[in-house]
């Protein structure tokens, strides 16, 4: 691990804790002033705890639309704010995000989901709060304890906010990727989270969504030349009779495949099976190489 002994970052340490190229921080450093770092006796840059802060506030910016340059402009303007400050409010936000959910209440839903984006990190809040409530939301439907009314109102919520912090996914500067459920599958918010977080590492996202035909995929595939095309599944029986499609879509780009099908089964389809942990799935994407930062 490239740290001294008082414990500061060398620049690539840096760039692996907060997700971003060092090409990008070098020149966040530059165009910004972003960055703040000491001189070792050996002459190399070295960035504190507040460096990295710095660049999570920016992360979390650009993930909503903001520009790299206004993103930089209002962290400095902060000054120094560390997510984990903020971090203890965060079950309180969760339950009043959840309750405003259950009780149909889109404004107040509104204003945790504003508060908890504020207080922690997109990735936290994808990971660590939407996906479990929609584990929980979706046990509570199968059990009756809730309505098919209810289950669209959170759902369509979600997938709204979710869809907004998705803005620019598409213009990454790194490898592509094509997202899409395979036909049949409805479920489609685990895959936007995903997108979003390997957007905010990079990637240029091609979202084609549920329900999606495999000729659409083919077609579309063909003409991006992806890097990567991943499906998501929530039941392997969405894949029953698919076998043949997907080995053809992998003739065209390689394939992964992520959601509730083993890996067994994927690799008998010649695909790559990503973790059923969406944040370890966005981590265990190669990080792409990128020479310039969003701007």
């Amino acid at each position: 691990m490239e740290t001294d002994a008082d414990g500061y970052l060398r620049i690539g340490e840096l760039a692996r804790r907060a997700g971003v190229s060092a090409e990008v921080l070098r020149a966040w450093e530059r165009r910004y002033g972003l960055l703040e770092p000491s001189r070792s006796s050996g002459g190399f840059r070295l960035y504190s705890d507040a460096d990295l802060e710095r660049v999570r506030r920016v992360r979390e910016l650009i993930s909503t639309g903001v520009s790299a340059a206004e993103a930089a402009r209002q962290t400095l303007d902060e000054g120094d704010r560390p997510s984990t400050v903020e971090r203890p409010r965060m079950p309180e936000l969760e339950a009043r995000l959840e309750a405003a959910l259950n009780g149909l209440d889109a404004g107040g839903a509104n204003d945790a989901f504003d508060e908890l984006l504020s207080a922690v990190s997109v990735e936290t809040l994808l990971v660590d709060v939407v996906l479990p409530y929609l584990r929980r939301l979706g046990e509570r439907w199968r059990s009756g304890d809730i309505s098919v009314g209810h289950e669209h109102f959170a759902s369509a919520f979600l997938q709204g906010r979710l869809l907004g912090l998705a803005r620019g996914w598409s213009s990454g500067a790194g490898p592509s990727a094509i997202l899409a459920c395979p036909p049949g599958e409805k479920h489609e918010l685990g895959l936007i989270a995903f997108g979003i977080l390997i957007a905010a590492r990079g990637w240029r996202v091609i979202y084609l969504g549920a329900d999606t035909p495999f000729e659409s995929l083919e077609r579309t595939a063909r003409l991006v030349e992806p890097d990567l095309v991943v499906l998501a599944v929530s039941t392997p029986k969405r894949f029953r009779g698919t076998e043949a499609a997907i080995r053809d879509l992998g003739a065209i780009a390689p394939v992964a495949i992520g959601g509730a099908i083993d890996e067994a089964s994927v690799e008998e389809l010649g695909a790559r099976s990503l973790p059923p942990d969406i944040g370890e799935a966005a981590r265990s994407l190669t990080r792409p190489h990128t020479s310039s930062p969003t701007s």
